[in-house]
């Protein structure tokens, strides 16, 4: 079968299409024929040898897939890596059918990062109605998501946005205000105007300047929720702040609930209904053949895409 080969680390172009074995199947796993690979922040480091899980090469980037199983169902799920692929491994525990009313391109919307925006805003910050709440990337595939939810849940959503485009985007799923997220410098003050004061959650995925203006925002008991470094900077909480102001700093990272009985499937029954009923609405931007996986990294990494980034690996 095809499939997207790192054989090194590095930049896009350490990303190769390569004939590979098909997986075998695994007692408790479903082999899942590739519809569309979902590319998240997440294979860049893995491409970077910078991520929270090392791999061992050679290996096939993918985390998140939607496809068929061999009894013709189907499915959105997780995958530990071999994502980028024609055929692919995943275990019963994080596979769910997908219902008839939600397509392919929007499932593979939900497995990573829909899961990700709802357990970041309900679960990690506890967002009630009300509460004022920043969102980065806010046009992207997680971010889109996440405005939307918070607006649902009756919050008043600050989006943070590197364009004019994307500010409007955002603004068209449900944000409350925009900010230019473009430089860290003065970040504070734009999301302290538009916000109307200070926040009492802010999702924070860029670290370095970034995080340090976001936190800044935040009110007194306040919550922010760390789930990225997207720009290879890692920041430190200053501790005297933290006191001053008792602010919660959480990190967040989405496997962790992988082997949790209720957390995943109570959320993907949410997003799905959401969706089937048009009021959750995926923001899909490029789909891309599997041999242009290195493109999708390219426009992930250069923030010049707009919603999900998918990979189509069938011909």
């Amino acid at each position: 079968m095809r499939a997207v080969l790192m054989r090194r680390f590095g930049g896009p172009e350490v990303l190769e299409i390569a004939e590979v074995p098909e997986p075998q199947p695994r007692r408790g796993h479903l082999l899942v024929d590739v519809t569309r690979a979902g590319v998240n922040y997440a294979d860049l480091h893995a491409r970077g040898d910078t991520y929270l899980a090392p791999v061992a090469l050679p290996y096939i980037p993918g985390n998140e897939i939607v496809g068929t199983t061999e009894d013709g169902r189907r499915v959105a799920a997780l995958t530990q890596g071999g994502g980028y692929a024609e055929k692919a491994l995943a275990h019963s525990l994080v596979s769910w059918h997908i219902p008839d009313d939600v397509t392919d391109d929007q499932a593979a919307a939900l497995a990573l990062q829909g899961n990700s925006a709802w357990h970041l805003l309900f679960t990690a910050a506890r967002l009630t109605s009300g509460e004022r709440v920043v969102i980065p990337a806010a046009a992207g595939g997680l971010g889109s998501l996440a405005v939307q939810l918070a607006q649902r849940a009756g919050a008043k959503v600050i989006a943070l946005a590197s364009s004019d485009e994307k500010r409007r985007t955002a603004l068209s799923l449900g944000a409350d205000a925009v900010v230019d997220s473009s430089t860290a410098d003065g970040l504070t003050e734009r999301i302290l105007e538009a916000a109307g004061g200070p926040v009492q959650v802010a999702l924070e995925m860029t670290g370095g300047a970034t995080f340090h203006a976001t936190l800044a925002a935040v009110a007194p008991r306040g919550r922010l929720v760390v789930y990225g470094y997207a720009s290879g900077e890692h920041a430190t909480a200053p501790t005297a702040l933290l006191m001053e102001k008792s602010i919660t700093v959480t990190g967040f990272w989405l496997p962790h609930l992988y082997t949790e009985r209720n957390a995943l499937p109570t959320s993907m029954n949410a997003l799905f209904s959401a969706v089937g009923s048009g009021e959750l609405r995926p923001l899909v931007g490029e789909v891309l053949p599997l041999a242009e996986a290195a493109r999708a990294h390219e426009s992930l990494a250069a923030r010049t895409s707009t919603g999900k980034i998918l990979l189509r690996p069938s011909s």
